[in-house]
């Protein structure tokens, strides 16, 4: 594995995983009062959600052994899902 890449990959993740409860306060900004704790639970529903996407499906996406050179293989998913279960 290239450390460059990785790093990119890693800062990224970190990037989006800021970005959504982000999102959340600008969306609780353009809602009235009452909602906006509503929006930020949301917000903090979908980082849960995506955390579990980035760690069954991601991470085998972007370390595993490329598939035409573009995308990676879902090697890594069996060993995902039988740790989780």
């Amino acid at each position: 594995m290239d450390l460059g890449n990785t790093a990119w990959i890693l800062v990224s993740t970190a990037l989006v995983m800021l970005m959504t409860p982000a999102v959340g306060l600008f969306y609780g900004g353009m809602v009235r009062g009452k909602n906006v704790v509503s929006i930020i639970s949301l917000s903090i529903i979908s980082l849960a959600i995506v955390s579990i996407q980035w760690i069954l499906l991601g991470y085998s996406l972007s370390f595993g052994s490329d598939v035409g050179g573009f995308i990676g293989g879902l090697e890594y998913l069996d060993s995902a899902v039988s740790r989780a279960s």
